[in-house]
């Protein structure tokens, strides 16, 4: 029998669960938290956004109404749903999630048009918090994010410090952004981010 490698985040090298330790008592005082959320569940979703039996068919399934609007998310309980373009969405939640959401929603478009794809295994998650979060970004994207244009609720693919990239972001508080990043590239935009980061109060959180 073959047994399986355990899965591996790209920044495991880094020794952020250290990190994030010996940061605790900084971390309140923070201007920009940085963190990793590795091995999120990820399903690439392609359907058609004008039809309404695919759209309840998806809602069935997961809870989740797409956002037919660009550059919006949906979220239903630990689930959330990224526009990606008119016919293309990532669905994403906690580790784990990936085979039952997958294999749920193929079940539940059975007959249509569709492609349901895990791509749990291709990218990563920086997590980017902090009242100076948005200065931090606006350094390495052309992406408007202004409160007025980019807040809590909105998503883009777009370019972080040459690296392609989609952002999303999940409050207005902190504020908090999730960038999702291929894998190959996590550790070039997690030092891009903690040089460009050399301005602020800042600490690395689990």
């Amino acid at each position: 029998m073959v047994e399986l490698s355990p899965r591996r985040s790209p920044l495991a090298h880094r020794g952020l669960v250290a990190r994030a330790a010996q940061d605790a008592a900084a971390a309140g005082a923070a201007e920009v938290t940085l963190g990793e959320r590795p091995h999120r569940c990820q399903i690439n979703l392609r359907g058609n956004a004008g039809d309404t039996v695919f759209l309840d068919a998806v809602e069935g399934a997961t809870g989740l109404r797409l956002p037919v609007e660009a550059n919006t998310a949906a979220t239903a309980g630990d689930l959330s749903a990224l526009w990606l373009g008119p016919d293309e969405w990532l669905i994403v939640g906690p580790s784990g999630r990936e085979r039952a959401l997958a294999d749920g929603l193929r079940e539940a478009l059975q007959g249509q048009h569709v492609a349901v794809t895990d791509v749990s295994e291709a990218r990563t998650v920086i997590a980017v918090a902090g009242p100076r979060a948005r200065d931090l970004l606006a350094k390495g994207t052309s992406l408007d994010l202004h409160p007025r244009v980019f807040g809590p609720g909105r998503c883009a693919q777009s370019v972080m410090a040459r690296t392609t990239m989609i952002l999303h972001q999940i409050d207005a508080d902190g504020p908090t952004f999730e960038i999702y990043v291929a894998n190959s590239f996590a550790d070039y935009l997690w030092a891009w981010l903690e040089a460009a980061a050399a301005d602020y109060r800042t600490a690395v959180v689990a």
